[in-house]
């Protein structure tokens, strides 16, 4: 039955290998069962239906990612869009969350609609090969970038923006985090150089396990008010019946207040970074999988994308921003995962935190961190993959790969690309080999730049 339903000899790995990557994904995304609840309740959200909602949307979107388009790509709601929506549009705008959910709503079915009609693909078959390289080795860099922080290793400095932790300052919060962080490197670089089967899942485990008897000893100190809580999980459960509180909300908006332009700039956003956040992911997970072909076209696109955009309609009803593919399903493709049952292990863990919660969400990010920061190393490796004798191809690919790091977004970075893409080329006199969708992208993207 499970060879029948995901091909796993076709695609060359086994359910042992599956299934750990599929766990390995979901420990490195755990953390946003935590983290959505906490931006999001800043709109007047209920925290725990928050939570509710957060688990179900990435049950949801992943399993139909898994039936749809058998892929080990899992999805959850998305930082950035998070924060839009809880500090823009229900903080700055002034509109109440609802309203928000229902933008979110719109977004999803624009999406489903752009998904079914082929356009989606078409911009994915659209941007150059040499362009989705750059973008792989971006979201790398990305991926480690996120690591840096989580770990505690880069930290916000006034002089240079960010700086490396004084570890003597606070050792018993970051400092000693920022100490556990670099050992679970080092364990999952030892473990994966010695071809260790699950070595950056190890890892996360033994950087965690390590935490807890440092909570235990003294050396970590719990510091709520810091973000520094326990380590050592608890077994409590919640009332499922809290996420009365916010679903099917977004239809009960009061849209009498709403200005019309105001909901379609929001409607934008909402879809804007969503369609490149999550062709970007695509392009790099599929790119680290081996899943592009000799053209750099993805093979059932047109389902990973409807499932992306399911997920998000899925999302908006239940009451959560938009749910997208996540940049750590890298880490259980990096662990061999290459089928949809890689993804159906990590969607039934969403479904299974609804019960143990706390549990999930005490894992730290100083013990996710060094996975997301391996990631990173293992997807960086496409670069030589790029043309560098080829100035037109390697210059966008450069500048999309470096600036998602710095810009700390997937779908800047790739709007860079595609701008310098066609203005370099079409100077020096390589119209022809430009594709029009890219045209229409470049025109956009400065649009977007200008009037958002």
């Amino acid at each position: 039955m499970v060879e029948k339903l995901f091909h796993l000899k076709e695609n060359k790995t086994d359910v042992r290998t599956e299934v750990i990557a599929g766990l390995t994904t979901f420990m490195t995304m755990a953390y946003i069962l935590a983290v959505n609840p906490s931006i999001l309740s800043d709109s007047g959200m209920d925290k725990n239906a928050i939570l509710i909602a957060t688990a179900l949307a990435a049950f949801i979107g992943t399993i139909a990612m898994a039936l749809l388009a058998n892929y080990p790509f899992a999805l959850a709601p998305g930082l950035g869009l998070n924060a839009y929506f809880a500090y823009t549009v229900c903080g700055e705008m002034g509109y109440s969350w609802q309203i928000a959910l229902l933008a979110v709503l719109v977004e999803g079915l624009i999406f489903v609609v752009l998904s079914l009609t082929n356009i989606r693909e078409a911009i994915f078959n659209a941007i150059p090969l040499q362009l989705k390289k750059g973008v792989s080795v971006g979201i790398g860099l990305f991926c480690a970038f996120i690591g840096l922080q989580n770990a505690h290793l880069v930290v916000n400095s006034e002089s240079t923006l960010v700086t490396v932790v004084k570890f003597r300052d606070e050792i018993h919060t970051t400092g000693i985090s920022a100490i556990l962080a670099l050992i679970g490197i080092i364990v999952i670089a030892v473990l994966y150089a010695k071809k260790v089967k699950g070595a950056i899942l190890f890892g996360i485990l033994i950087t965690w396990v390590l935490g807890i008897i440092c909570q235990l000893t003294g050396l970590y100190v719990v510091t709520p008010e810091a973000g520094f809580y326990s380590l050592i999980p608890s077994w409590s459960s919640f009332s499922l019946s809290s996420l009365s509180l916010t679903a099917g909300k977004c239809f009960k908006a009061d849209f009498s207040t709403v200005k019309v332009l105001d909901f379609i700039v929001i409607v934008f956003a909402f879809l804007f970074v969503d369609v490149f956040d999550t062709l970007g992911t695509l392009i790099g997970c599929a790119n680290k999988a081996d899943m592009l072909d000799e053209n750099g076209k993805l093979p059932k696109i047109r389902q990973a994308l409807l499932a992306d955009s399911i997920a998000t309609c899925a999302g908006a009803v239940l009451g959560t921003s938009t749910t997208t593919t996540f940049v750590e399903s890298s880490a259980g493709v990096s662990e061999g995962g290459r089928t949809g049952l890689a993804s159906v292990v990590t969607g039934l863990l969403f479904l299974i935190s609804l019960i143990f919660a706390p549990v999930f969400t005490t894992i730290p990010g100083f013990a996710t961190a060094p996975a997301l920061i391996f990631v990173g190393f293992l997807m960086i490796t496409a670069i030589v993959d790029i043309d560098f004798n080829d100035l037109t191809e390697a210059i966008p690919a450069y500048l999309a790969l470096i600036c998602m790091p710095i810009l700390y977004s997937i779908s800047e970075g790739i709007a860079i690309g595609v701008v310098s893409y066609v203005i370099v080329n079409l100077v020096c006199g390589k119209a022809k080999k430009i594709h029009p969708i890219m045209y229409v992208l470049a025109v956009l993207f400065i649009a977007k730049y200008i009037f958002l």
